[in-house]
């Protein structure tokens, strides 16, 4: 079992930044892909960002290249998605995610574990 705790949403305007942390436990964090997602009221669930077991690989949603960054502390378990520029698009409750796997993921159907999410508001 992983368990996922995400932390550092929160209200923020637009063209602000928010970092958010996902720690994780339970497995040997170096051996999981990890991802994060998001969901707005009334929609689906959508891929933001992903990155490969060692870092080395990630991809990304179109709406958020070039202003999301993820990566991933091996030694400290825990994986970051550095959003600039945000925009009251952006606003949802954002989710981490893991699989055992190598690379970068990017279906909601492809992670195993998920953490309970944390919101991001983005006002304009």
């Amino acid at each position: 079992q992983v368990q996922l705790v995400e932390s550092g949403g929160g209200l923020v305007q637009a063209g602000g930044s928010l970092r958010l942390s996902c720690a994780a436990s339970g497995r040997t964090f170096s051996s999981l892909s990890m991802g994060w997602f998001r969901q707005a009221p009334g929609k689906e669930r959508e891929f933001v960002a992903s990155v490969s077991w060692r870092g080395g690989s990630t991809r990304y949603a179109d709406s958020v290249k070039g202003r999301f960054t993820i990566s991933r502390d091996n030694a400290k378990s825990t994986v970051y998605l550095q959003m600039n520029s945000l925009k009251p698009e952006d606003t949802a409750v954002y989710y981490c995610a893991a699989k055992m796997w190598d690379g970068p993921l990017q279906s909601v159907n492809e992670y195993n574990y998920w953490g309970q999410g944390t919101q991001v508001t983005v006002s304009s």
